[in-house]
């Protein structure tokens, strides 16, 4: 089977790290296949933003799973997403906006196009440094992940090994933002909150919006994503 294009599949969530990592794969040449999931997730800002950073891929794919069906986390279930008065009350607990599986599900539908489109390398905008101790953003996972994809596809067991490319693995929030400056991301484009407004704001105080705003500071910079309080 011939390749006539550099394709990847990138996981695009509408978040800062997944458009940032977009525009890296951009940046390197690559043809972009867009994925993002409708999950169960209890809103859909999140998706309005995917939809709005996918103009510069091939392809956008909106993929309909229902993760709610289980439960167990404060972004699928009935249970209040934790918030708190700055970043340095966060802790190194895993926090129950932690999705079970999300990520190794995530991964396993992206990796099925990639077979389909015959595309060799995946994308995945997880970080170990600034983010919330889930154990799927970690790099012993991603790499036990991508030994089961090359022994679980066609592509792999023939010699054409798949790579899961996690550019932002080791960065802190401020050089991720940074580098999406450099290749011209436009953050206002995109939301990190757990519980927005119905229009869309952030609230400010979950965990994901205070590492954004600890990112933003950091890097000498105003997040352009509006907040409830401003």
């Amino acid at each position: 089977m011939g390749e006539t294009t550099k394709k990847s599949v990138v996981l695009l969530s509408g978040g800062l790290d997944s458009a940032t990592v977009m525009a890296m794969a951009l940046k390197d040449g690559y043809d972009v296949y867009a994925v993002s999931f409708q999950y169960g997730q209890r809103h859909s800002i999140e998706l309005d933003c995917a939809a709005e950073q996918a103009g510069a891929a091939i392809q956008h794919k909106i993929v309909d799973i229902d993760l709610s069906s289980f439960g167990g986390s404060a972004l699928t279930a009935d249970i209040d997403v934790p918030k708190h008065g700055g970043v340095e009350e966060l802790t190194d607990e895993i926090p129950v906006t932690y999705v079970p599986a999300r990520n190794t599900v995530f991964l396993s539908y992206a990796l099925a196009w990639a077979e389909v489109l015959e595309a060799h390398d995946i994308f995945i905008g997880v970080n170990a440094l600034d983010y919330s101790g889930y154990p799927d953003c970690r790099p012993e996972f991603i790499a036990a992940y991508e030994t089961m994809a090359n022994l679980a596809t066609v592509a792999g067991v023939q010699g054409n090994k798949l790579k899961i490319h996690t550019p932002l693995i080791d960065l802190t929030k401020a050089e991720i933002i940074q580098r999406g400056k450099e290749l011209g991301v436009d953050y206002a484009k995109t939301t990190s909150c757990y519980d927005p407004a119905p229009d869309g704001r952030a609230c400010g105080h979950c965990d994901s919006c205070l590492l954004r705003l600890k990112g933003f500071s950091d890097a000498g910079l105003s997040d352009p994503r509006p907040y409830v309080e401003d």
